[in-house]
């Protein structure tokens, strides 16, 4: 029997995934080419992690854990401030001066919320769920992604 992570091991492989674009996008020289499409390919994993962290999440984290509602409230103004972050970042374009500026303040911005949340988000939730739920929920988050992958 194959052991599939459960939501908690799921959203901890996004912050992986999201740290080694990070990582990649740290290591290209300023005004690099190719910055632009890892930039898309960083927007397009976080918009999608940080979506189903509020569906599928932080509902039960806000009704479940001690203090869930700070903890939810704090992650959500993350998510907005990185939202914006990125939506700056694709009005000036990688080319742009400014860019490099906002890339250092999405960066360290991201680089914070994913070490909170598996610092104090994740280890609440661990503790408040029982692993059924959390492998169940698991369940759920790779099946809607795999709905929403496939084509129309």
């Amino acid at each position: 029997m194959s052991r599939r992570p459960d939501i908690l091991g799921e959203f901890t492989a996004d912050h992986r995934a999201v740290t080694e674009l990070l990582d990649r996008i740290d290591a290209a020289p300023d005004g690099a080419p190719g910055r632009g499409e890892l930039l898309g390919q960083l927007t397009d994993l976080l918009f999608s992690h940080c979506a189903a962290e509020e569906e599928h999440l932080f509902p039960l984290v806000q009704h479940d854990v001690p203090d869930g509602g700070a903890l939810v409230f704090a992650s959500i103004h993350d998510h907005l401030a990185i939202g914006q972050y990125l939506a700056d970042l694709q009005g000036v374009g990688d080319a742009s001066p400014a860019f490099d500026t906002l890339y250092r303040g999405l960066a360290e911005r991201v680089r914070r919320h994913l070490e909170t949340e598996e610092k104090l988000v994740f280890p609440a939730a661990r503790k408040a769920l029982p692993a059924g739920a959390r492998a169940a929920l698991g369940d759920r988050l790779r099946a809607d992604r795999a709905t929403t992958a496939e084509p129309p």
